[in-house]
């Protein structure tokens, strides 16, 4: 095992970021649909969309340095002990086994994380992001063709996706605050914000 950085500066920064954004957007998205009055509807619906825009903004960045870094290759799945990793965080950690998955500084992610991911990236997020913005330009729908088309019907997707995305946070921190060895460690938090975590060297 090494110390090394394998976790960029703007990669944390774009993590936190999204991050942070993420949960402010669900507090106000619920807001608007009624959940709870933390702030007017009016001023739940302005943050939410400035809100949104930042967040397109950092995607668009982050996909552009994803690809001309080339570390969108840690997002492609893998079958290789998939399922050793499922049984190990089902019920493997309960009974102190060790992580069946070996870090690299070239494979940060396990196969269950690059799956959790790749679903966040290519169904949670499209989803989100095409019923958000129809919804606030439904008044164009006519000029689009979209005439048709139920505002209801985007309206339930989009809560639908929010929902998901909820759900993807929680268990994302869940899986954050689980060890190699023991059931709770903040390791692979500070790892995300020091840039650096203990890995295998190439070739163990």
């Amino acid at each position: 095992m090494e110390r090394v950085k394998i976790f960029k500066g703007f990669e944390r920064f774009w993590h936190w970021t999204q991050a942070a954004l993420v949960i402010v957007m669900l507090i106000t998205g619920f807001n608007i649909h009624g959940s709870y009055h933390l702030f007017t509807f009016e001023q739940a619906v302005d943050l939410h969309i400035a809100l949104a825009w930042t967040l397109i903004g950092l995607w668009a960045f982050a996909i552009f340095w994803h690809f001309t870094t080339g570390e969108w290759r840690q997002y492609l799945p893998t079958q290789d002990k998939l399922f050793a990793v499922a049984k190990f965080y089902a019920v493997g950690i309960f009974r102190g086994e060790v992580h069946p998955y070996r870090k690299t500084q070239w494979a940060k992610h396990n196969p269950l994380q690059r799956l959790a991911y790749l679903f966040f990236k290519v169904i949670i997020s499209p989803v989100i992001w095409v019923s958000g913005l129809l919804y606030l330009y439904y008044k164009f729908w006519p000029e689009w063709g979209l005439a048709d088309v139920p505002l209801g019907v985007v309206a339930l997707t989009h809560t639908a996706a929010a929902f998901a995305m909820l759900f993807f946070f929680i268990v994302h921190v869940y899986l954050a605050l689980l060890g190699k060895k023991t059931v709770f460690t903040l390791s692979h938090v500070k790892s995300m914000i020091t840039g650096y975590d203990e890995v295998y060297e190439e070739g163990e």
